[in-house]
C-alpha cells in the first residue's frame, strides 16, 4: 500500500511512542502488556489506513466538476462568496471523516489565479460558519469554460494541519492532487449560479472520479 508523503512525521512519532510504551509495559506487566499494546497497534493500523494513496484512473475533464475529495455531500446552497468572486454562487460542501482518503484534488481544469491561507478557529467541520471562521485555504481556478471556480480546504475540530502545493499560474488538472488535510475536515466548492449540479445532499463521493456538476461553456 502506497502512503502519502504527509504521513512521514506522524508515523515516526506514532511508532516511537508505541515502541516506548511497549518496552515499558512488557518490562513491568509481562503478558498483561497485551492489554495496552493491542489497542495501540490498532491505532497504528488506522494511521496507516488514513494516509493511504489509492490508485485512481483520472480522466480529462473540460466542462465537468469532479469531487475534490472522498466524503459525503453535506451542503448545496446559494451563498455570497466575498473573498474572490464577490458574487452569489452555488456552494457544494463535502465532509471527510477520519476514515476517508484525505487527498485534496482540483475540481476543475484551468489556471490557478488565486491562493491564500487563513488562520482561524477549529469549529466542527460540518458547522456552516466553519467555511469563513475556521483555519482554511482558498484557491481559485479560471476554468477551461472561462469561469472562476473557488474551493476551500477547511480544518475541523480534529484536523489541525492543512497543506496545499499549488501556486498562482500553475496548470490545474481536474482530479489531480493539490493538497492534503489531516484527520477529518471539509472541502467547499463555489460554482457559477447556472452550473448544473449533479449531486445531492447525502451522496458519497470519490475524489477525482465522481462528477458532481457540469458548467456551461
Amino acid at each position: 500500500m502506497k502512503l502519502h508523503k504527509e504521513s512521514k512525521g506522524t508515523l515516526i512519532v506514532a511508532i516511537l511512542f508505541i515502541a516506548f510504551v511497549g518496552a515499558i509495559s512488557i518490562y513491568y506487566l509481562h503478558l498483561w502488556s497485551l492489554v495496552i499494546m493491542i489497542p495501540l497497534l490498532i491505532m497504528l493500523g488506522l494511521i496507516f489506513w488514513f494516509f493511504r494513496v489509492p490508485y485512481r484512473a483520472i480522466l480529462d475533464h473540460n466542462e465537468n466538476v469532479v469531487a475534490p475529495v472522498d466524503g459525503k455531500v453535506v451542503m448545496i446552497k446559494e451563498v455570497f462568496e466575498d473573498e474572490v468572486l464577490k458574487a452569489n454562487c452555488i456552494q457544494v460542501s463535502i465532509f471527510m471523516s477520519p476514515l476517508n482518503v484525505h487527498i485534496c484534488r482540483y475540481p476543475v481544469s484551468g489556471d490557478v489565479i488565486y491562493k491564500k491561507y487563513h488562520p482561524g478557529k477549529y469549529l466542527v467541520a460540518w458547522h456552516e460558519k466553519s467555511s469563513t471562521e475556521n483555519e482554511r485555504t482558498t484557491v481559485a481556478v479560471k476554468s477551461m469554460t472561462n469561469h472562476q471556480v473557488v474551493f476551500r480546504q477547511i480544518a475541523g475540530y480534529v484536523a489541525r494541519r492543512i497543506v496545499f502545493y499549488c501556486n498562482i499560474e500553475d496548470k490545474a488538472k481536474a482530479g489531480h492532487e493539490f493538497g492534503f488535510i489531516k484527520f477529518g475536515s471539509r472541502m467547499d466548492v463555489f460554482l457559477p449560479l447556472d452550473t448544473e449540479i449533479l449531486c445531492k445532499i447525502g451522496d458519497k463521493t470519490k475524489g477525482g472520479i465522481d462528477v458532481i456538476a457540469r458548467m456551461k461553456d
